[in-house]
């Protein structure tokens, strides 16, 4: 009885090679308990990887405002180009690389529709797209970001009814001057799983846009292997996260990757009602954003008829 015990216990049934060795123990300072995961990041290493990224990213940012702010009084679109400069070494010194699939709508007023995950969002879109921004106006009261959208000619607008009147004029009369402009029309961040119900109200500004071009904005690469669905809320920025922990914890991990889909351009006269508009852009989003989800390739896409009376006609 007693050699048939000694046979059952978990030292026994490991292989003669494995056996009287120490298991590995990691600490248990690191307060993500990541080390249950083999692709998790060493603590040490996360550090000064995170520290080395601020500091980088405030030196660039102390170099980008003066001149970024000498642009913007100067004749011209200067600015703009620098601008979609400053983010694209924003998003090298972050560690992300952005892939663009499709081509930007050509020529100025066109309203980029795009879903919205996380403030990494403004990183990728604003290396990626020569546009401005369309934020909720409680991000003009963030120090240094505030300074930076500013500088972006960033229109802020307030969730109240009495004032997105004045605010819809000012963005179609930007429109109308052959500014580009990026919508979020979800309203708020989504948690990278899918994509939150698109507002028709956000584009009721599009009657003054040349073109509306849908964008679909994925994270999928993390240290160079396919991001999955345990990587969404490493990105994903949402409900009461504290910005300065969610950019803490991203900046620890190794390279990561944001894929961006130009989808192709809809001509806002088409469509009988800005929410017939607004249920195309949504169909492509959301379709392009599930396939870059499940790691498959993507290409630009159209809507289909069902969304437009006048194509089934």
């Amino acid at each position: 009885m007693e050699a048939a015990a000694r046979l059952t216990t978990p030292e026994a049934l490991k292989p003669p090679r494995l056996r009287g060795r120490r298991i590995i123990r990691f600490s248990e300072s690191d307060p993500d308990s990541v080390w249950g995961n083999v692709l998790g990041f060493r603590p040490l290493g996360g550090r000064v990887r995170a520290v080395r990224r601020m500091a980088t990213i405030l030196l660039w940012t102390l170099v980008a405002v003066p001149i970024q702010a000498v642009l913007l009084a100067l004749p011209g679109h200067l600015h703009i180009g620098f601008g979609r400069f400053y983010f694209r070494t924003l998003a090298w010194l972050m560690g992300l690389k952005v892939q663009v699939v499709g081509e930007q709508a050509r020529g100025g007023g066109v309203l980029f529709v795009s879903n919205h995950s996380s403030w990494l969002d403004i990183v990728a879109l604003g290396a990626a797209l020569d546009a401005s921004f369309v934020a909720k106006r409680e991000v003009g009261e963030w120090p240094v970001v505030r300074t930076i959208a500013r500088l972006g000619r960033t229109v802020f607008v307030s969730r109240t009814r009495t004032g997105t009147k004045g605010e819809a004029g000012l963005i179609r009369d930007r429109l109308s001057a052959g500014d580009n402009i990026i919508l979020f029309p979800e309203g708020t961040t989504s948690d990278g799983g899918r994509v939150l119900p698109f507002r028709s109200a956000f584009l009721s500004v599009a009657d003054s846009a040349r073109t509306v071009q849908p964008v679909s904005v994925v994270y999928d690469r993390l240290g160079g292997l396919p991001a999955c669905r345990r990587d969404r809320p490493l990105f994903a920025w949402y409900g009461d996260m504290d910005l300065g922990s969610h950019f803490w914890r991203l900046a620890r991990r190794a390279k990561s990757r944001a894929t961006i889909v130009l989808h192709d351009p809809l001509d806002p006269k088409e469509w009988p009602d800005r929410k017939a508009l607004t249920a195309a852009c949504a169909e492509v989003v959301a379709e392009s954003c599930a396939t870059l989800r499940q790691n498959r390739p993507v290409a630009p896409l159209s809507p289909s008829a069902a969304t437009n009376p006048k194509l089934r006609a």
